[in-house]
């Protein structure tokens, strides 16, 4: 590793922001951040192909969805609901203070189960759109923020 590297040993506490609700009581239980794929291949094989079907890679990449189980104030199940939908920079911070932004809006806001002593949680599921809402959208990539000197 490198002199100013960090592995990060434990995912406490990653926290995750939402540019249109940055005061909802949100709490974050677990966290999947977005990855990234390459789409798969593209089939190349031809009739000229001698013992391998031979493929390649796309141009372009895909961020995948982030998901997040989270527990909440009830005050924040209609203030949730009046974001699906809603294109969003959506910022992830990770335990050592560096984190990722993205932009996508909440997809899905899923109850799971009420259970006699448990604490009740939902789901929610961030598609990333990677792009902002100025007109014409302007393409924006997955962009990652340092750590901050106090971590």
């Amino acid at each position: 590793m490198a002199a100013n590297e960090v592995k990060i040993d434990d995912g406490f506490s990653t926290l995750v922001t939402l540019e249109n609700l940055p005061t909802v009581k949100i709490y974050e239980k677990s966290v999947t951040p977005p990855g990234i794929s390459g789409g798969g291949p593209i089939d190349t094989t031809t009739m000229r192909n001698q013992s391998l079907r031979t493929q390649s890679p796309k141009q372009l990449k895909t961020i995948t969805p982030m998901t997040m189980t989270v527990a909440i104030a009830s005050e924040a199940i209609e203030d949730v609901k009046d974001q699906i939908n809603v294109n969003q920079l959506i910022t992830v911070t990770l335990p050592d203070g560096s984190g990722q932004t993205f932009w996508g809006w909440i997809n899905e806001f899923t109850p799971g189960e009420f259970v006699e002593g448990e604490q009740p949680t939902y789901t929610i599921t961030i598609e990333p759109s990677n792009h902002d809402n100025a007109e014409p959208y302007n393409e924006v990539d997955l962009e990652y923020i340092e750590p901050s000197a106090s971590s």
